[in-house]
């Protein structure tokens, strides 16, 4: 029985090789046609943005850590967290320029504070608010210095830095 599904695997492989590709996937999508390389790269590169989506994301997992922490769920608060550096990486991956403030005024400092808080917190299960709280201050701090030297200060004046500010856990209203 054995030796009779070999050439049937075979010859299933051989028949999804020769199928084309369904209408509206690769055999017609936007990085295929006649255009070079460099003009498919140019349309990617497009696609992904530059470091603005990536920060995208990042307010996203601020947001999300600053409000795991308010409802006193560091296990969250933490995932956000660790996330919030892999898109800050993905955004200089692509504009490397921003890595030298990325990586200087927030995630070899502040961010690691705010980590190490954090996973403190998970280990213990006690409470530590002051210690998250003074770390997120801190790192909240940071982006706001970063984005002074990157020479977008504008981006402080958002209700994003102005409500993570004052802390009050949710269970304690």
């Amino acid at each position: 029985m054995r030796y009779l599904l070999f050439p049937a695997i075979l010859l299933a492989l051989a028949a999804c090789d020769a199928a084309p590709p369904p209408e509206g996937r690769m055999g017609d999508g936007w990085l295929t046609g006649q255009d070079d390389n460099a003009a498919r790269f140019e349309r990617l590169e497009s696609y992904l943005g530059g470091f603005s989506s990536a920060m995208w994301e990042t307010g996203y997992r601020y947001q999300g850590t600053w409000d795991a922490i308010v409802d006193g769920n560091p296990a969250l608060a933490d995932y956000h967290w660790g996330k919030l550096r892999g898109a800050i990486e993905n955004g200089y991956m692509k504009r490397p320029g921003r890595q030298g403030n990325a990586e200087g005024l927030f995630l070899s400092g502040p961010w690691q504070g705010l980590d190490e808080a954090l996973g403190q917190a998970m280990r213990d299960e006690r409470e530590s608010d002051q210690a998250i709280h003074t770390a997120f201050l801190e790192a909240r701090d940071a982006c706001m210095a970063c984005h002074v030297a990157e020479d977008v200060p504008f981006m402080n004046d958002m209700p994003l830095f102005r409500q993570t500010g004052d802390f009050v856990r949710a269970d304690r209203y």
